[in-house]
């Protein structure tokens, strides 16, 4: 058994509800692989969320995620990739208010790939890296599409360790199969043309493609 980001095999078996590991290299979270619900479950479990523009705090939350991740880097027109968008795609739609050329792709609800032949100025993936089977694939995937000097903005809660794991409230849905922290990001840029150019330690985190 190896950590499925960074391949080390020094793992911790977190005997929960569902067995999750814990990698003591990379510091990653992640369930076992035969708790990974279908993609219908999935599916199903976001047609259950308010995720409108109706929603204030919905709204709200990227009008934030924003404010503090985005604005200070980039303005204008940049090109933008909106990755994992949902049924409603909140922050692709503000996004294209300030004037950003914005494409979305969801794998339930915008599927169309043409994005895949472009390069971008920033990709925004915002609650969606904890739903990732094998993020090293996923991440990969993303930083190709990266232009040179690119940002990738990301928002996912980042896990308060082993001993807390539990008693966490981001670990009780059970479509989020995979845990980073600051730590994790750090081993994963090592990989990559990659700096860390902000994050908050909780939630939100900004890369820049060096070269």
């Amino acid at each position: 058994m190896e950590c499925i980001l960074c391949k080390s095999e020094k793992l911790e078996v977190l005997n929960l509800k569902n067995n999750y590991y814990f990698c003591k290299n990379c510091e990653l979270i992640f369930v076992d692989r035969e708790k990974i619900p279908a993609a219908e479950e999935e599916k199903e479990r976001y047609l259950d969320h308010d995720n409108s523009h109706q929603n204030e705090g919905y709204v709200e939350m990227f009008e934030d995620f924003i404010k503090k991740v985005i604005d200070p880097y980039l303005k204008g027109k940049a090109k933008v990739l909106e990755f994992g968008c949902g049924p409603g795609p909140v922050l692709a739609d503000l996004l294209a208010e300030k004037g950003f050329r914005v494409d979305k792709y969801d794998p339930y609800f915008y599927p169309e790939l043409d994005f895949k032949e472009k390069k971008y100025d920033l990709i925004t993936s915002t609650e969606v890296f904890e739903h990732f089977s094998d993020p090293g694939k996923e991440i990969d995937f993303l930083y190709k599409l990266l232009k040179v000097g690119g940002y990738l903005a990301v928002m996912t809660s980042f896990h308060p360790g082993p001993e807390e794991f539990a008693d966490w409230w981001y670990s009780w849905d059970p479509t989020h199969i995979v845990f980073y922290n600051l730590k994790t990001f750090q081993k994963l840029i090592e990989d990559y043309n990659l700096e860390i150019i902000f994050s908050d330690q909780e939630k939100y985190i900004l890369f820049r493609k060096t070269a």
